[in-house]
């Protein structure tokens, strides 16, 4: 790590979305993508206004949390934006040094730092704001032993957490932000994490015949927290990204990127379990092996389980895109295998585009 990291991210704590039933949320991540439900929080542990549960699968933490009162900021969100994904946290050295410099540089305080504790120890937790209703909470949970955090019963027999379906950690988190924002959101995380744009598509690389859009990946120095962040371009109809500001009511997380080492394994067992995935036109797999070249899976399985492929300098990657996981057409997921590749499949923009419009279509929103 060099000397003039300011900002050091050890790297991803959990991602909390706020959703309309949580108890319900959490049976779909537990029965759809494997998870296995390891912490609860709520009226029964002595919290009065929410409740949440924590799912688990390999370092991936999703928390899921409701409110339990019309008036509570947690239903407002939810009204708001529908089931969304409220806090990306990250897990940081001192969250009083995180919190601090953030807000030196220009962030915007949310929580200050503070401590709780409980008899498996303590955590320090601190947060900031970021795009649309998003926040950023950092976690220093060192000297914690304990199930999630201070006030969660453990809700894991004997342990023990299932393998699920072989999703293994978080890749990236992508955000949404309005037409004319992307830079002003580039800029701050350059200046309160020191974060650098590694990777970056203009609206004449991501188009199709419809609509266009532009993004600009950020990355913390170890490379293992990345942030992409879209903003619509101008197109002879509505972007898919102008679809998500309009039903989010403004920016936001437009999906969630989770690692496997065996997607078509992964993939296999996901369609099984009921999870419903982008479809790609067979007239793609006429051209991929040729573009992307040998590869250790074998084509006919990503042709059948319609797993896209692209290849750059440092190798390749395969990668599947959920459909929307909630009745809004906003947040979803990613399923990615990267061997060496560190780049986010530009080659397959298109072929991802093209899907989501025809889903656009159904939904009378292009």
């Amino acid at each position: 790590m060099s000397s003039t990291d300011f900002m050091p991210l050890d790297g991803w704590d959990h991602v909390e979305l706020w959703v309309g039933n949580a108890k319900q949320a959490a049976y779909f991540y537990e029965h759809a993508f494997g998870f296995t439900r390891t912490a609860y929080a709520g009226p029964e542990t002595g919290v009065r206004d929410r409740a949440s549960y924590v799912v688990e699968q390999g370092a991936i933490r999703l928390v899921l949390t409701s409110g339990l009162r019309s008036d509570s900021e947690v239903t407002q969100f939810a009204c708001r934006h529908g089931d969304g994904a409220r806090d990306i946290a990250l897990q940081v050295p001192s969250a009083d040094g995180a919190y601090r410099t953030a807000v030196q540089r220009g962030a915007r305080g949310i929580a200050e730092p503070h401590w709780e504790e409980d008899e498996f120890g303590r955590v320090e937790l601190a947060s900031i704001a970021t795009y649309g209703d998003v926040v950023h909470t950092f976690v220093d949970r060192k000297d914690y032993a304990g199930p999630y955090l201070p006030g969660y019963r453990s809700t894991v027999e004997n342990g023990q957490v299932d393998s699920g379906v072989g999703l293994k950690a978080l890749d990236h988190v992508v955000g949404n932000v309005e037409l004319g924002r992307m830079n002003t959101w580039v800029e701050f995380y350059e200046r309160v994490f020191g974060m650098t744009n590694i990777v970056h598509f203009g609206d004449d690389q991501i188009q199709t015949e419809y609509s266009a859009l532009m993004s600009k990946v950020m990355a913390d120095g170890s490379g293992k927290i990345k942030f992409p962040i879209n903003e619509p371009a101008e197109g002879k109809r509505k972007s898919q990204i102008e679809e998500y500001l309009e039903f989010n009511h403004g920016p936001g997380v437009q999906h969630i990127a989770m690692q496997s080492e065996d997607i078509v394994a992964a993939v296999t067992q996901l369609k099984e379990r009921g999870v419903l995935f982008l479809d790609t036109p067979d007239s793609y797999y006429e051209e991929v092996e040729g573009r992307v070249g040998e590869i250790s899976e074998d084509y006919t399985d990503l042709k059948r389980l319609k797993i896209l492929a692209d290849r750059d300098e440092d190798g390749y990657l395969l990668q599947i895109f959920t459909k929307t996981a909630q009745d809004r057409p906003t947040v979803f997921f990613e399923v990615i295998e990267r061997h060496g590749a560190t780049t986010f499949g530009e080659g397959n923009f298109k072929a991802l585009f093209e899907s989501i419009e025809r889903e656009q279509a159904l939904r009378g929103n292009l």
